[in-house]
């Protein structure tokens, strides 16, 4: 009754709703920009290898060490999922969903800067303050941040813990009945000893570790393409030909390319559903804009490159994609199949650590809202509470249904991007301005330095005052 009452909602929202509004506003900034993510390309690249002095943290830094990170769920399993479920001709709308996606990318990083909060140790923002600071509106702003607690703290880490025990289903030891409970329990009582204050060492290796991993994992993912590299001119005219076969597309659109092209590109990139400004906001940049475009570029660091990886890796592999075989188990098979028999081992022990790291970046994010829609730190009892139904939702969301938590999922990432798009159509004026200010330093040959002056903010920032 709840898996067909949550797969009712997901399928109306990515049906109809949510891919008018994604792909609208996406077309919309495009334009409005003049194509930033073509015509500022260059000026990305430069940004991402600038030293500022005042960082610790180069900007390529960061961008490396965020995207190895976030390779997992999204760019192997979303997108195995995709193909599976919706054909290869999802990979064409992830591609289209990705480029269109960096305009609203842009916009909502960039307003992420510009109403940023001073920390204590560093600054700290994203859709929430910038709801409150520019359209005074703290009620819509607290919406949305419990819209984020529910989608990380909930949808992403069941979806998260599920797909993890699912890498183990083709090893000789797995019983479906049983083992996903045993290692959503084992999963909950090592995020849990982390959270709670213990386990400091097994944060600090994986975090070291999951770069590294997700490095190997894209040589590895070319590796098999490049091998299979005869293959390539028949993976494209397939992905052409059934992302425009509108009698299968309009036939059943719930179960379209179309649909998990857009659902699965969105779970991946991110763009413009609001998740990324809360970590925009934290970068040490002279303008707005500088974060603005590297988190663009990030978009398709994502999907046109890791995404894109895996599902060439598997396409080039010859394993034929089954609803059987959708998420970890098609990218294992494709493994075994191009490297030889066990290969599909490298991906459980990458997930280990790519899960692990993500469900504690997960709850990073609620603790961030938690304190936002509370004003404060909550009180010792309520995040012991809080940290306690963590833990448990983590080992639930292990062994419940793949379909469930994939719409879950969904839905909930769904309600934050229904609030955050809108919201950067209304403010987008102030990014478009802050663009203007920086083209205009940019082509005087200054390094760009923003004030809010510049472009005639009247509001209240705690950054940007000369």
């Amino acid at each position: 009754m709840l898996a067909a009452l949550v797969s009712e909602i997901s399928n109306f929202m990515y049906g109809k709703l949510l891919i008018v509004m994604l792909l609208g506003v996406g077309l919309y900034y495009t334009l409005r920009t003049r194509f930033i993510q073509v015509r500022l390309f260059g000026e990305t690249l430069k940004l991402i290898v600038e030293k500022d002095d005042k960082q610790k943290v180069s900007s390529f830094q960061a961008l490396m060490v965020s995207t190895a990170s976030r390779v997992g769920t999204g760019n192997i399993i979303g997108v195995s999922t995709a193909l599976c479920l919706g054909g290869f001709g999802s990979m064409f709308w992830m591609w289209v969903a990705a480029f269109l996606g960096g305009g609203s990318a842009f916009v909502e990083s960039t307003l992420a800067q510009i109403y940023k909060k001073r920390g204590e140790h560093s600054s700290y923002g994203g859709p929430a303050y910038y709801i409150e600071s520019a359209l005074k509106n703290r009620f819509v702003a607290v919406i949305f941040a419990l819209s984020l607690i529910l989608t990380y703290g909930v949808g992403f880490n069941m979806l998260c813990a599920y797909n993890l025990q699912s890498t183990f289903s083709s090893f000789s030891f797995y019983n479906p009945s049983q083992t996903p409970w045993i290692i959503g329990a084992l999963l909950a009582l090592t995020v849990g000893w982390c959270i709670f204050g213990g386990g400091r060492r097994i944060i600090k290796a994986t975090s070291a570790l999951v770069p590294l991993m997700g490095l190997l994992y894209v040589v590895v993912a070319l590796i098999v393409t490049i091998m299979n590299a005869g293959m390539l001119p028949q993976i494209f005219s397939t992905i052409v030909n059934q992302a425009f076969d509108f009698e299968a597309i309009f036939g059943g659109f719930a179960g379209s390319c179309v649909m998990y092209g857009i659902k699965r590109g969105l779970y991946s990139n991110e763009a413009g559903v609001g998740s990324a400004p809360n970590a925009a906001a934290a970068a040490d940049v002279s303008h707005p804009v500088k974060q603005g475009l590297v988190q663009m570029f990030s978009v398709f660091i994502d999907t046109m490159l890791l995404c894109t990886a895996t599902a060439f890796m598997c396409m080039s592999s010859g394993v034929e994609p089954t609803k059987e075989l959708a998420g970890a188990p098609f990218v294992q098979a494709s493994l075994d199949a191009t490297i030889g028999a066990g290969a599909g081992a490298f991906l459980t022990v990458s997930m280990l650590m790519f899960a692990f790291t993500t469900l504690l970046g997960n709850l990073y994010y609620v603790d961030n809202c938690l304190a936002y829609v509370n004003g404060s730190v909550p009180g010792k009892l309520f995040m012991t509470i809080y940290r306690i139904l963590a833990c448990v939702v983590i080992f639930v969301g292990a062994g419940l249904s793949m379909g469930l938590l994939w719409d879950l999922a969904d839905v909930l990432m769904g309600c934050m991007t229904i609030i955050n798009l809108p919201v950067i159509v209304i403010l987008g004026g102030k990014a478009m301005a802050c663009l203007r200010d920086y083209e205009k330093q940019r082509n005087n040959g200054q390094n760009p330095v923003f004030f809010a002056d510049n472009i005639g903010l009247t509001e209240k920032l705690d950054y940007w005052q000369k």
